[in-house]
């Protein structure tokens, strides 16, 4: 596997900006994952190493420690799941890393596909016993979709797992993506001794007993070395290079080709040990890239640009519920952000004070002076940013590439208590501007309608809407298995009266979303088809851009 380090600046080249060399520091990434192939105890480590947190919270660990630093829903810790983004900074190695953990579960999907809109690559967890699975197969697909390069680690080496090579094999076959091994793995389970990284010739060896990742390099002259024979278990040295020589089928490491999202370095470990975590965040930080050009409706924008530019692909309430804080995330795309700073919301043209930008250190947070291309910061949000907003200088334009997706399950909302009507709308409204779930109301003035992925989405609204505004809640089935998004096909006078007339056909069955876009309820498939038939000069879409327009059924 060949050593790629940065190459010097030559003579000739001209010194970079500030702006420049500031965003060549940062690697903004996510983590992708298959539900309990440890993705969250793969971020407490990641946050370990990088020194944002002291202490990594296991998962499987019991009582106070049990509680994970980047989970903070009370959903989340009952249930050792993540259930949204949880965006956190370190720095390491000179490099400042934005990492963004999202939830690995299914219902959760639509938070991760922002998410991915915001990342410049992806760690992919792979549980070694289990191997590509269907959540992974789905998140990969997306990050295929935007060309995201993305590194591999195969965790729970530590415990019974399948052999390398066919774990590598499945990779290429399911996901057709070139693997290079970098890092290979000195048995498993309980024989599980450590790593052979490739690139460097050296054991990285586990000590035995100690649960969390004390770990010992020994640097040999490579696999023919007799000393392997003498640091690892008898007959562990034999396996190991039989391994090491099945290794070298796949092809070597390209920079390029895994910076276009068609082969992946693959990293063996153990998260829950901490171990093979270094040997991750080391090639992260060798191999992401830095932030790159990113593509607004007016033109693309380069991130060693003097001018500000960003978006908005989160919204959080309530993670300090003393508070009752509103955080939008917005992911700095070119420019200098600095604290103080007035920017233009331009799907308004309001003016948007930033006068204390934060950075997330797990739970921590901390005011930021100053941020560069590739961060991701909060801003204090009371209701006026939502997800897709673009913030500039000043300048009109709008980044592309922050979805919403039909969803599958449509309830209506049920109130016990009607006095407390009023408290229910603002927390379905502000749980909407998280997009939480997706919120529609009947244009014939009926209880509103909630549309999730999946029943876990559901669990978490009503669990937070008790938990933070106090009001307990019921759902009831609707007649509707599916909705689209309407909108004329031309802008011209008679495409626009034609959707005046759809809507007014049959209001029980329009609503407006929570951007006030129209929408309509079918009860099958067969409805939506015949009304694209019947109304040929509108559109039904099924996935629709923040603030943009979207793709037809």
């Amino acid at each position: 596997m060949q050593n790629l380090d940065a190459p010097a600046l030559g003579h000739n080249q001209p010194p970079l900006s500030e702006t420049a060399a500031e965003a060549g520091r940062r690697r903004t990434f996510a983590i992708i994952a298959h539900p309990d192939a440890g993705k969250t105890t793969l971020t407490e480590q990641l946050l370990l190493l990088g020194g944002a947190i002291q202490i990594a919270g296991a998962v499987r660990a019991k009582g106070e420690r049990r509680r994970t630093r980047s989970d903070w829903m009370k959903i989340e810790q009952d249930r050792g799941i993540s259930v949204a983004t949880s965006v956190m900074t370190f720095e390491y190695a000179g490099q400042i890393f934005n990492l963004l953990d999202t939830p690995g579960h299914e219902d959760f999907s639509e938070d991760t596909y922002r998410t991915l809109s915001a990342v410049d690559a992806a760690v992919m967890v792979i549980d070694a016993a289990k191997g590509i699975e269907a959540q992974t197969r789905k998140l990969f697909e997306v990050c295929r979709l935007r060309d995201i390069p993305i590194v591999t680690f195969i965790n729970k080496m530590d415990r019974e797992a399948r052999e390398p090579l066919e774990l590598l094999d499945e990779i290429e076959k399911t996901l057709a993506l070139d693997v290079t091994p970098a890092t290979w793995p000195i048995g498993s389970g309980r024989q599980f001794a450590g790593v052979y990284d490739r690139a460097h010739e050296t054991l990285r060896l586990l000590r035995p007993g100690n649960e969390q990742g004390d770990e010992r390099d020994e640097k040999v002259t490579g696999p023919d070395d007799v000393r392997i024979d003498a640091l690892l278990p008898h007959g562990q040295g034999d396996a190991l290079r039989e391994g090491i020589e099945l290794a070298s089928v796949y092809p070597e490491f390209e920079l390029a080709s895994f910076r276009e999202g068609h082969l992946t370095p693959v990293y063996f470990g153990s998260a829950l040990r901490g171990f093979g975590v270094k040997h991750l965040l080391d090639g992260l930080a060798q191999f992401a890239p830095s932030p790159s050009a990113r593509a607004a409706d007016a033109r693309v924008v380069e991130p060693e640009e003097e001018k500000l530019t960003g978006f908005v692909f989160k919204i959080q309430a309530n993670t300090d519920l003393q508070h009752r804080d509103r955080v939008a995330f917005l992911r700095v795309c070119s420019g200098r952000l600095r604290k103080g700073a007035r920017l233009k919301q331009v799907r308004t043209g309001k003016s948007i004070p930033v006068n204390a930008p934060l950075f997330f250190f797990a739970k921590e947070r901390q005011v930021a002076e100053e941020a560069w291309p590739g961060d991701v910061v909060g801003i204090a949000n009371h209701g006026v940013l939502r997800i897709g907003d673009t913030l500039t200088d000043g300048e009109e334009l709008n980044f592309r590439g922050v979805p919403s997706f039909a969803p599958e399950i449509l309830r209506r909302v049920r109130l016990d208590d009607p006095m407390l009507a009023k408290k229910l709308r603002k927390a379905l409204d502000q749980l909407a501007d998280e997009g939480v779930v997706q919120v529609f109301r009947p244009l014939d003035g009926s209880q509103p309608v909630v549309g999730v992925v999946g029943q876990l989405q559901l669990d978490v609204l009503s669990s937070r809407i008790q938990a933070e505004y106090g009001v307990h809640i019921t759902f009831e089935g609707t007649s509707w298995s599916t909705m689209r998004w309407v909108a004329p096909k031309e802008e011209g006078p008679q495409d626009r009266a034609a959707l005046d007339r759809f809507l007014r056909s049959a209001p029980s069955q329009m609503a407006e979303d929570h951007d006030n876009e129209p929408v309509a309820f079918f009860t099958s498939d067969w409805g939506r088809r015949r009304a694209e038939e019947e109304w040929p000069a509108l559109r039904f879409l099924s996935l629709r851009e923040q603030h943009g327009v979207g793709e037809q059924a």
